[in-house]
């Protein structure tokens, strides 16, 4: 793989730890700004709202900008945002901050997933993109434990700080790295980027994506509860535990870049199945410690497995100047399934179905992902199969 593309792991890295270490820091943020811990929850909320608004209009404002140009402005932006969250003196101009910080999470992305695969040959476009996906895999692992500890021990704001230096770094990465030839087409037009993402192939990829992270973040928002409540572990084992779940975000991402290279389709119904298989041992086996911590490894690999698969999908699917928009979209798309999962699995609890049975109803999402999959693969051109 060439350097450039690991210029751009390094950005996916800096982005990975703002957008979940504030999980590991609530305590502290509450207590500093004078809100509730379920305000400062909303934090993260925020984060994802920017996420899903900020992708695709700034894909759209920036399209007829050199690629490279983009990279370097989004991690400005990323750089500023975390400075922003650093000094923010109240709660509102936290929020602003997350949210301006969200804006460039999307089109780096979306943009980044183009730049990846114009740097690598045909039969490796899909593990480009989950090479550059690493840096997100790796932030859970090395930058969200590091960023926690730093935040617990040195205050909330020196981990800002400190994202805003990783942004730094990246920015100058990405410049010395990236080559200037990755621009956009000159004739850039929205309007028809916007018909391109209203085909049919793409819009089932887009559900395909919230669909199935609706079905990992069900049940990954509550893994600690389910970790001490039905396996028996204690709080203090929960962090330790989620580093295996970080390990199979790894594999797991590298493995679907790879079976995506080899045949799409293929891969997108192996990766959605492994996802609802897991799901369901989750619900027959987590009363065991031992098979807890294995299926939470087993979710991390097959969660992030299909990361490759459906990125690609969308962009094969996209035409011209649209590929920049659609991926973003579909960045877009994986943070609403988030949301979405995140939402139902807490209906659920608190509707009596109890952390016991929630894997099982996860399951369902990834099975009606399955079912999308089966139609977008009946609508492909055939130029595509």
């Amino acid at each position: 793989m060439p350097l450039a593309l690991y210029a751009l792991t390094a950005g996916a890295f800096g982005i990975g730890v703002t957008e979940f270490v504030i999980m590991g820091l609530l305590l502290e943020v509450s207590a500093s700004v004078s809100v509730s811990i379920a305000d400062a929850g909303l934090l993260i909320s925020g984060y994802a709202l920017g996420v899903v608004v900020g992708a695709p209009l700034l894909t759209v404002l920036t399209a007829r900008l050199p690629r490279k140009a983009v990279l370097l402005g989004l991690m400005a932006i990323f750089t500023i945002g975390n400075a922003a969250c650093a000094l923010a003196p109240s709660y509102g101009l936290l929020m602003a901050a997350r949210v301006l910080t969200a804006l460039a999470h999307g089109t780096f992305f979306g943009v980044g997933s183009v730049v990846a695969t114009g740097l690598v040959p045909e039969a490796r476009k899909a593990s480009a993109i989950a090479v550059m996906f690493t840096g997100l895999t790796v932030a859970n692992i090395v930058g969200v434990p590091f960023g926690t500890w730093l935040g617990q021990h040195f205050g909330w704001r020196a981990t800002f700080w400190a994202v805003a230096a990783i942004g730094v770094v990246a920015f100058a990465i990405i410049a010395a790295l990236v080559p200037r030839s990755e621009a956009a087409p000159e004739e850039a037009d929205w309007k028809a980027d916007l018909q391109a993402i209203g085909r049919k192939p793409v819009l089932l990829g887009l559900a395909m994506t919230v669909l199935g992270y609706a079905g990992v973040f069900a049940v990954f928002t509550y893994i600690a509860p389910m970790l001490t409540r039905i396996s028996g572990f204690s709080e203090a084992a929960v962090s330790p535990i989620l580093l295996v779940f970080g390990g199979g975000l790894v594999v797991g991402n590298l493995v679907g870049g790879r079976l995506a290279d080899r045949n799409l389709g293929r891969a997108v119904y192996a990766t959605l199945a492994s996802l609802a298989a897991v799901l369901a041992l989750m619900a027959a086996g987590f009363a065991s410690p031992i098979l807890a911590v294995v299926l939470t490894g087993l979710l991390g690999a097959a969660g992030f497995a299909t990361v490759a698969p459906l990125q690609m999908w969308v962009l094969a699917r996209a035409e011209g100047a649209g590929k920049n928009l659609a991926s973003s979209f579909n960045i877009a798309a994986f943070n609403l399934g988030n949301a979405i999962g995140a939402w139902a699995g807490g209906v659920a609890i608190a509707h009596g179905l109890g952390l016991a049975r929630l894997p099982a109803l996860a399951a369902l999402f990834p099975v009606a992902a399955i079912a999308v999959a089966v139609a977008a693969m009946n609508s492909r051109r055939p130029a595509l199969s």
